[in-house]
């Protein structure tokens, strides 16, 4: 401060300005930490100080201000779902009604400014067959002409519960977000007697951090009853695969090709149908 103002004591404002910064340059560690540590130790990231009028302020980093992961972090486990397979008190979020089905964010309405109608632009609805051993279908393929404008995805699908069906999902969640607009998803899918839930959970929590480490939210809901797989976009469109993600053939070697690659990975026989609602 001597060195700021040698001859004399700053305004309130100046000094104001210089708090703010101090505590933005703070606030910003103490962010990065968050998310890094498995943990709430430094989720409480508020910092304020009080003015010359005596109000709080709180200072938000810029770069993050309007990020809902990184204000509000949440790290609820699935709670303790390997104690007891099965138990559905232990699920990790409230389950919807029975046959109602979460709704996405409503898309905005197109503007009336204009009593000409629009050209009819961007994707098209589309039905068709995968056939047995097809190779050139991608979630990225499937699913990117159909993210534009997206912010919150949901995705139905009975059947995560092996590694390699995991491992589905955390390549539909790096396609989701390549448009970088996505910052909420939210997986629902089903279990068994016979399903590990407490591995489930280790591995679902790896990708919720992941996701949370770019200010995605990921939320997962178990449900026991479900068989729909579809995924279900705010933009409006709709994308049902019969199979649901699981619709890979596992290849000959995992060292040959199409073993990473799922574009040149061979399929198996199914539909999809994409729309919009």
């Amino acid at each position: 401060m001597k060195i700021l103002h040698p001859n004399g004591a700053p305004t309130d404002g100046e000094f104001e300005d210089y708090v703010a910064y101090a505590i933005e340059c703070r606030r910003r560690v103490k962010e990065q930490m968050n998310k890094r540590k498995p943990d709430d130790e430094f989720a409480l990231i508020n910092l304020s100080y009080f003015n010359a009028d005596g109000g709080e302020i709180v200072v938000f980093c810029p770069e993050s201000k309007d990020a809902l992961a990184t204000q509000q972090p949440a790290r609820r486990r699935l709670g303790g779902l390997g104690a007891k397979a099965g138990a559905t008190q232990d699920l990790p979020t409230p389950l919807d009604p029975p046959g109602v089905k979460p709704t996405p964010i409503a898309p905005e309405a197109p503007s009336a400014q204009s009593s000409e109608p629009a050209a009819t632009v961007g994707p098209k609805e589309q039905h068709y067959t995968i056939t047995y051993g097809a190779i050139g279908y991608s979630y990225e393929s499937i699913l990117g002409p159909y993210l534009e404008g997206a912010k919150a995805v949901v995705i139905e699908d009975p059947y995560i519960r092996l590694p390699h069906q995991i491992t589905n999902v955390v390549r539909v969640c790096e396609t989701l977000l390549k448009p970088g607009t996505v910052k909420q998803i939210l997986l629902i899918t089903g279990y068994d007697h016979e399903t590990q839930l407490a591995d489930i959970t280790d591995k679902l929590e790896d990708l919720k951090q992941s996701l949370l480490e770019l200010d995605v939210v990921l939320e997962v809901k178990l449900n026991p009853n479900l068989h729909d797989r579809e995924i279900r976009i705010d933009n409006g469109w709709t994308i049902k695969i019969g199979r649901g993600l699981d619709f890979y053939q596992k290849p000959e070697s995992w060292y040959g090709v199409g073993a990473t690659d799922l574009s040149l990975r061979k399929c198996l026989e199914t539909k999809v149908d994409i729309f919009r609602v």
